[in-house]
């Protein structure tokens, strides 16, 4: 009887991990459309076996839980790769908002700037037709509109661009909210974890844990750091803290020379976080490094151009007989002091075109050489070494490489994260023949241990019948 009692409780243990591994493929097959879920299989584990007379005798098994399906090294490769694609990607966005700013023909509502490299072409030009007749009002008078286009057209594509540097700077804001909420998050999974299962996968726990890693990689550029029981710390790439174990520390910010700085327990992380990766990483880079390029290039040409032509018209003598002074100067455009803020503040402060000095100082008000002079500079390096057209020219050829290398970058991040998540779904994702296959297979053990479970049952009955006629079911 004691072996019989022995095989009833080993095929009663069978059947009871069968039910179990049956659930655990019935719970895959239910996720198959849960995104983040990972594939979970039975974890078997043999009895103590039993040693009598020198003999072994087999206890059975027991399903002791299921166990994800992960690789934890491809899902960090994974988050590294969305970090950088992130990163590639928001600031590929406000490149492209940029560059529209300078591309009229593109048909963009954004293309505020006009065409300054025309603008330039034509105010040079307007010189030019002076020439033929210096004292013609009309011409006179298309001096002071082309001047009022190119300045205009410079100030509104500056002011566009401090524009454009605001909305970044409160996209950046807006995303320390996000990182705050995931990290609190990721810390109560990690108590959870830590407490529910120190030595083994935490299955749903797990799954909920990295899609948050997941989310918040897109924000911003982590480290991840397993710890003990199971653990995970996250720092910034710069090694600050972001939490560990149950704790996590918050993400601040604070205006500082006009935008948003960023403070990890009063350290201040903003260049760190501008080089880490994540979409926060993309904002901080146009905001700070991509928007004030443009701004200097921009002030660079509104400067140059601005100082040289006022100083050259202050140095002739207008329609009137007139020669400027240093009191009394005769400034087209408004003169700047700094080179920082002449875009945005380039302007024309002529109002009468018979100030234009198309004559040389001391000469009469027929000469025209001195809208000579100002017509050649159009031809001279008055802007950092080049021509004023050569200049703007460069700056947005710099623009379109910028903008191009940035695509190219973030084509080939966001290739990498799809082979990377390609590989991830093929081990992780739920596989339906193979879950198929795996049901068969349970339910096939499942139906053979209850066989024997009818033969030890037949064993027993004939056992109890002792040969009577009368049979015991």
């Amino acid at each position: 009887m004691g072996t019989i009692n022995s095989a009833l409780s080993i095929v009663t243990q069978a059947l009871d991990a069968d039910q179990q591994a049956l659930n655990v493929v019935a719970n895959n097959v239910a996720n198959t459309n849960t995104p983040g879920y990972t594939e979970e299989t039975p974890t078997w584990k043999e009895n103590q076996p039993l040693n009598i007379d020198a003999v072994t005798i087999g206890q059975g098994v027991t399903e002791t839980g299921a166990t994800s399906e992960r690789d934890r090294v491809l899902e960090s490769r994974l988050d590294q790769q969305q970090q950088l694609a992130s990163a590639s990607g928001s600031r590929l966005t406000a490149l492209n908002t940029l560059q529209a700013l300078f591309t009229p023909d593109s048909g963009s509502s954004s293309s505020t700037a006009g065409d300054i490299g025309s603008d330039i072409t034509k105010f040079f030009s307007s010189f030019s037709s002076l020439e033929a007749n210096p004292t013609d009002n009309a011409l006179r008078q298309s001096v002071l509109s082309t001047a009022g286009t190119l300045a205009g057209d410079v100030s509104n594509a500056a002011a566009s661009l401090n524009s454009q540097r605001l909305a970044l700077d409160q996209e950046a804001a807006g995303v320390t909210s996000q990182v705050n909420s995931l990290t609190s998050a990721i810390a109560q999974l990690n108590q959870q974890i830590q407490t529910i299962s120190p030595d083994a996968d935490a299955g749903t726990l797990e799954d909920q844990r990295q899609n948050d890693l997941s989310q918040l990689s897109q924000l911003i550029g982590i480290n991840q750091i397993t710890t003990e029981n199971n653990g995970l710390a996250i720092t910034t790439t710069s090694g600050q803290l972001l939490l560990s174990g149950g704790t996590s520390y918050q993400l601040t910010t604070g205006t500082l020379n006009g935008v948003t700085d960023f403070f990890v327990d009063n350290t201040d992380v903003t260049s760190e976080l501008a080089t880490g990766g994540g979409s926060l990483g993309g904002y901080l880079t146009a905001r700070d490094q991509d928007i004030p390029s443009a701004l200097n290039s921009l002030d660079q040409l509104a400067y140059s151009i601005s100082t040289e032509i006022n100083t050259q018209n202050n140095a002739g003598t207008d329609l009137d007989g007139v020669t400027g002074t240093a009191a009394s100067p005769l400034y087209i455009f408004s003169q700047p002091t700094v080179v920082t803020g002449s875009a945005a503040s380039m302007s024309v402060v002529m109002t009468d075109p018979n100030q234009i000095a198309a004559a040389g100082a001391g000469d009469g008000t027929g000469d025209n050489s001195n809208a000579v002079a100002m017509a050649a500079m159009a031809n001279q390096a008055i802007v950092n070494g080049q021509t004023p057209t050569n200049y703007y020219s460069s700056f947005v050829a710099r623009l379109g490489a910028t903008v191009s290398g940035v695509q190219t970058e973030n084509t080939a991040q966001n290739a990498s994260v799809a082979q990377l998540q390609t590989q991830n779904n093929a081990l992780s994702g739920v596989n339906l023949n193979d879950e198929a296959s795996s049901l068969t297979t349970f339910e096939r053990s499942y139906q053979a241990a209850s066989q024997v479970f009818a033969m030890l049952n037949t064993v027993m009955a004939a056992a109890l019948n002792l040969g009577d006629q009368t049979a015991v079911s």
